[in-house]
């Protein structure tokens, strides 16, 4: 099935058939058959067409992206991904995250085709960057998802307003403000992210 879509500057859901929802092979092959939709899946199963990133917001992931893949190759413990990859969630939710890290352990428990495919295995950090279209309270149950589904450590980050919210499993979030770098903990303790091309964007 292949969608035509208006232009979008927020997401959309779209809702196939609450009582017949897609299984996790006809969602990746839903998805197959529109390459230029961003597509995410609720654990209701309802489909959530994703408006493209912007220029700013996409030069941020990548910053982001970047610099945990560069980090990840050092270390090696484990991989990093960018926003193309998406995940199959415990709920039934399918996301992708704008950057996620996931261990060798984790990675070695799926087959050569899980690998080819959405990927069912949780990640045990995430990080989502806001674009314009975002609102916060969103992006914040977004987060919410990912660590209720198991997700150890998250930063969820509002360039604009140059400030990042810290998510740990089992704590309160925390709000971090007026720094220039931020420090993994837990499964990336080590990292460290730069956020200065982040705060100042384009």
């Amino acid at each position: 099935m292949q969608l035509i879509l208006p232009e979008l500057d927020s997401p959309a859901t779209l809702v196939l058939d609450r009582k017949n929802r897609l299984s996790d092979d006809e969602y990746f092959d839903f998805c197959m058959a529109n390459p230029d939709v961003r597509i995410e899946r609720t654990a209701e199963g309802e489909i959530v067409i994703v408006p493209a990133a912007g220029g700013e917001s996409d030069y941020r992931n990548t910053d982001v992206t970047s610099q945990l893949r560069q980090w990840s190759k050092m270390d090696r413990r484990g991989r990093a991904f960018g926003c193309s990859v998406q995940f199959i969630l415990p709920d039934g939710s399918s996301l992708s995250p704008d950057a996620v890290w996931v261990s060798n352990e984790h990675i070695a428990t799926l087959t050569k085709e899980q690998l080819r495919r959405f990927l069912p295995v949780v990640p045990e950090f995430v990080v989502e960057v806001m674009s314009p279209s975002d609102r916060l309270r969103a992006a914040q149950r977004k987060m919410r998802q990912w660590m209720d589904n198991g997700v150890e450590f998250g930063w969820l980050i509002d360039g604009d307003n140059q400030c990042v919210y810290v998510y740990r499993k089992g704590s309160e979030v925390q709000q971090v403000s007026g720094v220039t770098e931020i420090a993994g903990e837990g499964p990336v303790e080590g990292f460290v992210l730069d956020l200065t091309e982040i705060w100042e964007g384009l």
